[in-house]
């Protein structure tokens, strides 16, 4: 069992020496062929750039080069269980290792530590906790930083026993979150087939059993907002604002009519049903709930207003979350790169309309799945979360050795 005393403990009395890295490995970069000579590419020397590095083992890249390539460019290869840092760009201050021997490009710095001296584990954990601070020397518009800063960075160097033990308790601690991702995300999909198969099932009614109809006949007409008489600022609903997973709103801009995307923004009402008809397959759909009553949806969206004297909204909303719906999208949308489906086509799909009492009880049964779908939904983050606070509060207690500074 780990804890602060046993970490304490372990820490008790060790004299820790600081070095810069550059005392205590070989730092290098690598290089880029010449992207234009097709023969410098597509070879089987695996070649790292910097957006692969993330905080954990490297075992391949995206991109290989030939032999040529590397003869006539500055990539070298180095060895297994370096530890690397981003140097440029958007992920400045990433660290990873190398888990095969490879080559990388200018932005990678490459060290490769005296293992008498360090532990690459124990170096890698500690660069990931100096994060920010690395990613705070960065300059220029992009922050970069060099070989040079990486060099000067200071390590605290426990004695190697001492370092094999906190990279051991680190590491438990990594496993242990990959094993609750893993577990969760498990338990999620077998409930989202679940839950899947008892919707589709609960939705599924023979021709003569109900009245079908289509959606244009039981929905009521929309409105768009009248910029010209209005001042007023709207809560914006865009294409990305609605969760695939959940279901839900997650975020809004604020629009007015200076700034609106259109002119022809669709005003949506508590319980509307919408449904995005650019990529729609992608289902982003949702429940307007009274917080978002009286704003406004991206011109991406279908509308669906429930006649409610005839049907419930949430029979709607179920019904254009079945998987026969989904196939109808599938067989009537167009385009490629971003293919959509006309609010006409959408409304054209025809629903069963069982009575208002047996579209109550049905979706009170559905109402009951998914929230249990949606709680797990949204636990496996939130766990995720949680564990990688724990990993990070445990790696600053191992490695925040005071440095004591020369009289």
């Amino acid at each position: 069992m780990i804890n602060r005393n046993n970490i304490i403990e372990l820490l008790k009395g060790i004299k820790v020496e600081w070095k810069a890295l550059g005392e205590i490995a070989k730092i290098s970069s690598g290089g880029t062929p010449k992207t234009n000579i097709s023969e410098y590419y597509g070879g089987d020397i695996p070649w790292l750039r910097t957006q692969e590095i993330n905080f954990g083992n490297i075992w391949d890249t995206g991109i290989k080069i030939t032999e040529e390539g590397m003869k006539n460019s500055s990539a070298k290869w180095i060895p297994k269980n370096c530890v690397i840092i981003a140097m440029y760009g958007a992920t400045v201050g990433k660290v990873g290792i190398n888990k095969i021997p490879m080559t990388t490009n200018q932005a990678c710095a490459t060290i490769n530590l005296d293992k008498n001296i360090a532990n690459y584990n124990y170096i890698f954990h500690f660069l990931s906790n100096q994060y920010a601070y690395i990613k705070s020397l960065g300059t220029g518009s992009q922050t970069n930083i060099n070989a040079q800063i990486v060099k000067k960075l200071e390590i605290p160097i426990p004695p190697l026993h001492v370092q094999t033990e906190i990279v051991r308790i680190l590491d438990t601690f990594t496993e242990l979150t990959a094993e609750l991702t893993a577990e969760l995300t498990a338990e999620l999909t077998a409930r989202k087939k679940q839950y899947d198969y008892y919707r589709d099932k609960l939705l599924t009614f023979k021709e003569d059993e109900v009245e079908w109809n289509t959606l244009e006949n039981i929905t009521l007409p929309t409105s768009n907002i009248k910029w010209k008489e209005t001042e007023r600022a709207y809560k914006y609903i865009d294409l990305t604002s609605v969760s695939r997973e959940t279901k839900s709103i997650i975020e809004t801009t604020k629009i007015t009519a200076s700034n609106a995307p259109s002119r022809a923004q669709k005003v949506v009402e508590e319980n509307d049903v919408i449904f995005a008809t650019t990529r729609p397959t992608l289902q982003r759909f949702t429940l307007i709930d009274r917080e978002f009553s009286g704003n406004i949806a991206s011109t991406g969206y279908c509308v669906l207003r429930a006649n409610c004297n005839y049907i419930l909204p949430k029979w709607i909303y179920y019904s254009i979350s079945s998987t026969r719906f989904n196939n109808y999208v599938n067989e009537n949308q167009s385009g490629t790169a971003y293919p959509s489906i006309s609010d006409a086509k959408v409304k054209q799909f025809k629903i069963p309309i069982p009575s208002l009492e047996e579209q109550t009880r049905i979706v009170e049964i559905l109402d009951k799945f998914d929230a249990l779908t949606n709680s797990i939904t949204e636990g496996l983050p939130r766990e995720i979360e949680l564990r990688q606070k724990q990993y990070e509060y445990y790696r600053n207690l191992l490695l925040n050795f005071p440095k004591v500074e020369d009289k």
